[in-house]
């Protein structure tokens, strides 16, 4: 790469500092640390900083036992020995620092400062082989902290903590609102194949998810302006639209040949107007299928596909409206702001809880920036953590993500087993006591020791007429009255049974009545219809046949004419 394409690479960077302006903050995602055990530690808790790879367990907990090594505590190295750090008791093992055989790792701090957000290592050979194999949670303690914890280790003692997710991800709702900042540029190495491999594999949770009302998805992209004194320069021409308002790096880092960075711009314009106008018709899923297809068949690998004519050859399979999509793009050589990218600029600003966009990708859920390894079940898991308890869709309680409490002790729940019906409800995050709605009847108590259905006789709420006696039944009540008295349930009431029989008899003769005057009404109108019909017959008739009458008449009155000589 060239001097000059360092240097604008650099004013790129210095760029998204700016558009972060002045309340604009890193947010650092945090879970609980609880020590147990020994019991002189117990008093206090603590927190981690969850890193930005690993697999952090969204809504759970775990407990187990802190390991320090004696050797290689830096953990630059692989330790020796198969496992290593297998646990002594029946509780995972929590690495005071780096890998190996762990169900947890903590990473104590080198010096005493806030906590930050540990990212994974820059794209390297070396790193590739184990990055993506980290499939347990990572933490940044503070040093104090690990202090703590080493000098209890040292005597000897047993440390047991509790690891706590369940707060970590915000769940307010029934639905879940989630983004993913990506790009359309597929030629910056390890880093772009990870993210279309997840659009890729995460595709069709998603669509199920969106499809069923659960959740809201919305795609991001990044984009840098170029500042003002480089306005007109080679560089910025190349990698900007709409006069250096909205750019993007050069995909190749070379601005003398292959695509520019403007190209990567359009294209993400382009996704997020498909994204814009498929919402519009309720069908915003089909982001993803135009984006995976993009991939497969416009890619930049392949020679001169990235390309408007190839993205609207898959929009057009897709049945997509291509004039509406151009709409919503504008034009990118005008120079004015773009509504649609301005947008996304200001996203990036992180304001309150939600923290400025600086990674990429970046997973935002309910406004809380993802942590973790960017993969289909544990980006789920996130998603699943965000659901309001009892709220979550039934993908979220498979047995790949969470485990029923349920099925153990009936998670500590009343239970009737008589009847099988249960307060235990099995939930994402664990499992909930509530006293169960079965066939309209609604139990009522703790949901732990007690569970009874209303009883209607007690609460007074029926059978509250006048020498009405009232009996609780299972789902309901029985009452009776007095005598030979009917009881009316609609209106609460008794009624004498004779009463009701002459009721039923009136009803019956008025019936009867409606009936023959129907039967009659009906033979009177087949009499008269006959009769008209006869009448206008014979009025046809006469108009093309005389009537006997009429020509025996005829006949005589010729008899007597007398005979005209010829």
């Amino acid at each position: 790469m060239t001097c000059m394409a360092l240097f604008m690479m650099a004013l790129l960077v210095v760029s998204m500092v700016l558009v972060s302006s002045v309340n604009a903050r890193f947010v650092v995602q945090k879970s609980n640390i609880r020590i147990l055990s020994p019991h002189n530690l117990r008093s206090s808790n603590h927190v981690g900083a969850m890193a930005n790879f690993g697999v952090p367990n969204y809504g759970g907990s775990m407990v187990g036992s802190i390991v320090y090594p004696e050797k290689g505590y830096l953990g630059c190295n692989p330790f020796d020995g198969h496992e290593p750090f297998k646990s002594k008791s029946h509780r995972p093992t929590i690495l005071l620092l780096d890998r190996g055989g762990a169900a947890a790792v903590l990473v104590a701090d080198s010096t005493n400062e806030p906590l930050i957000t540990m990212d994974s290592p820059e794209e390297s050979s070396h790193a590739v082989g184990y990055i993506e194999k980290i499939g347990i949670p990572s933490a940044l303690i503070e040093k104090s902290f690990a202090e703590t914890l080493k000098t209890a280790l040292t005597k000897g003692e047993d440390v047991t903590i509790k690891l706590d997710w369940s707060e970590s991800m915000p769940h307010p709702d029934e639905r879940v609102e989630y983004e993913l900042w990506t790009n359309s540029n597929d030629e910056c190495g390890s880093l772009c194949d990870k993210q279309m491999n997840f659009i890729k594999n995460f595709k069709g949770h998603a669509q199920i998810l969106e499809k069923g009302g659960y959740t809201q998805f919305t795609p991001r992209y990044i984009t840098w302006f170029c500042p003002r004194p480089f306005l007109l320069s080679s560089q910025c021409k190349s990698q900007c639209i709409n006069r250096g308002r909205y750019c993007a790096p050069d995909p190749e880092q070379d601005f003398k040949e292959g695509y520019q960075g403007k190209d990567v711009v359009i294209e993400n314009l382009r996704q997020l107007c498909v994204h814009r106008v498929a919402n519009e018709s309720n069908n915003s899923w089909v982001w993803w299928d135009y984006v995976t297809d993009f991939h497969i068949r416009c890619s930049m690998k392949k020679k001169k596909r990235y390309s408007k004519e190839c993205a609207e050859e898959v929009m057009k399979s897709l049945d997509l409206p291509i004039e509406e999509i151009k709409k919503c793009m504008g034009n990118p050589e005008a120079d004015v702001e773009n509504d649609v990218l301005k947008m996304e600029q200001d996203l990036q600003v992180g304001r309150g809880s939600r923290g400025d966009i600086t990674f990429l990708p970046t997973l935002v859920i309910n406004n809380v920036q993802y942590r973790g390894k960017l993969d289909r079940t544990a980006v789920l898991k996130g998603i699943c953590a965000g659901f309001k308890e009892t709220t979550e869709p039934s993908i979220c309680l498979s047995r790949d993500l969470e485990t029923n409490e349920c099925l153990k002790r009936n998670g500590g729940c009343w239970q009737d087993k008589q009847h099988n019906i249960t307060a235990c409800k099995d939930t994402f995050r664990g499992r909930v006591c509530e006293c169960p709605l079965l066939n309209g009847v609604q139990y009522k108590g703790d949901g732990y020791t007690s569970c009874q259905d209303v009883d209607e006789c007690k609460e007074g709420l029926a059978c509250k007429c006048d020498g009405c006696t009232c009996k609780d039944t299972w789902g309901g009540y029985d009452c009776k009255c007095k005598g030979s008295k009917l009881y009316i349930t609609n209106h609460d009431t008794c009624i004498e049974r004779n009463s009701s029989k002459f009721g039923l008899f009136l009803i019956f003769l008025v019936l009867a009545v409606v009936m023959s005057g129907g039967i009659a009404g009906y033979i009177f109108y087949k009499y008269r219809l006959r009769s008209y019909m006869d009448s206008e017959i014979m009025a046809i008739m006469s108009q093309y046949m005389p009537l006997d009458s009429h020509q025996n008449s005829r006949v005589v009155h010729h008899e007597a004419e007398p005979l005209r000589q010829g």
